[in-house]
């Protein structure tokens, strides 16, 4: 393989950097903390699963109402290197937001290999517009939207500001409110020389068009990047030269190391309405 921009010289080397279960002591664990307490969500908000925002299958969405008309809106991205994982893995994310009196959406989209990274973007993006126009359904400010993102679901967020709102879907030029995107991938061009690529095919105009790196745009849109520092070098790298783009096109940005915290763990807080990522969140949507 050769030399990918002076840092990896084999697949074994991305792969240490890409893969996070590498460095998780019991991976394993983690998928069964998504799933006991995405459960445990489902149990005790109310909430209409599976509403349909796009005409395929895949294009589905959890909502769970906020109590009071007129209440900001928190939306979900999820990860899974675009092709594992789903919406009711992730319900739990709903929780601290909603205990700040938040509406609370968790999006699912197809998977790869069955669809490209560009279609998931696409869904994604359908999935926000869907939200806008549909918010005071379930007792939220359409103006007062803020997403979060995950992984993979980092970089669909990040795509999500870079989006042409106004010309491709009539929206205003910044609908969302805050962005709050963890350990996400906003680079590609690695990914290509790793184990995943057999599943999700990269290719040079792939990588260009949703690597956000290449897409930054002008945008009113504030964004906080976070990590784990118990991730890898890779992780840290791809939000802090994220975040040095995003700064120089003249937009706002934080980007933070979370202490104590590695891939999975990372994103915990959006079960906390106490912590630091549901606060930042909350006062992001009530500015």
């Amino acid at each position: 393989m050769p030399l990918l921009e002076g840092r990896f010289e084999n697949q074994a080397q991305v792969d240490a950097q890409y893969n996070p279960a590498l460095r998780i002591a019991d991976a394993a664990a983690e998928l069964r903390h998504h799933a006991e307490r995405s459960a445990l969500a489902r149990q005790q908000l109310e909430g209409r699963l599976g509403v349909s925002y796009g005409p395929t299958r895949a294009e589905k969405l959890d909502v769970f109402p906020a109590r009071q008309p007129g209440s900001p809106v928190f939306v979900f991205i999820h990860g899974g290197y675009w092709r594992a994982l789903s919406a009711g893995d992730f319900s739990y994310t709903a929780r601290g937001p909603h205990r700040r009196g938040h509406a609370a959406v968790v999006l699912d989209y197809a998977l790869c290999p069955w669809v490209t990274i560009d279609e998931i973007v696409r869904q994604v993006r359908a999935a926000l517009a869907w939200v806008w126009r549909h918010a005071e359904t379930f007792n939220g400010d359409r103006e007062r939207i803020v997403i979060a993102g995950h992984s993979a679901g980092g970089q669909l967020g990040a795509m999500a500001l870079h989006t042409d709102w106004a010309g491709d879907y009539g929206l205003p030029v910044d609908p969302l409110r805050a962005a709050w995107l963890a350990s996400g991938l906003y680079e590609l061009s690695p990914l290509r020389w790793s184990y995943l690529q057999p599943l999700i095919q990269l290719d040079d105009r792939t990588i260009a068009r949703q690597s956000p790196m290449h897409t930054v745009r002008p945008c009113a849109t504030p964004l906080k990047l976070v990590w784990g520092d118990l991730e890898s070098e890779e992780f840290a790298r791809q939000s802090t030269e994220h975040a040095a783009r995003w700064q120089a096109a003249g937009n706002r940005v934080e980007a933070e190391a979370l202490a104590g915290l590695h891939h999975h763990s990372v994103v915990h807080a959006l079960e906390d309405p106490d912590s630091a990522a549901c606060d930042w969140l909350d006062r992001q949507a009530r500015a």
